[in-house]
């Protein structure tokens, strides 16, 4: 993903860090309406962190969070972490049959020779 497509995500969500001292060493962004729905994205404690319940204690505090209640619906993607995030509640979608997609796992190499890569290294 470039650099700049990054920032304009985090730009444009809710977003949680977690930090050891002046080191990041985990992160988490929200796309939200504040009202009805958020889309939790990009949840991660870094290697050397996991284990010690890092993950638990900033998923926790992301869906404890004042200005996250009373929406209708969360969602998420994993690859995972299924078991993590059932301890908070998600489930599988109860309709899948009701979702849809637009899919494009390449959108960024369809991309390369945009003006974003020949500015900035890839992240």
């Amino acid at each position: 993903m470039p650099l700049e497509v990054l920032q304009r995500a985090i730009q444009n969500s809710f977003v949680f860090g977690v930090y050891k001292g002046e080191q990041q060493v985990g992160f988490a962004r929200v796309v939200t309406d504040y009202s009805t729905f958020a889309y939790l994205a990009d949840l991660f404690i870094l290697e050397p962190f996991r284990g010690n319940g890092l993950g638990k204690w900033l998923l926790e505090t992301i869906v404890s969070h004042p200005e996250l209640q009373g929406l209708r619906r969360w969602l998420l993607a994993t690859k995972d972490a299924h078991e993590l995030y059932r301890q908070f509640g998600f489930t599988e979608l109860n309709n899948p049959n009701r979702f849809m997609e637009q899919w494009y796992p390449d959108v960024y190499l369809k991309n390369k020779e945009s003006s974003l890569f020949k500015e900035k290294p890839l992240v």
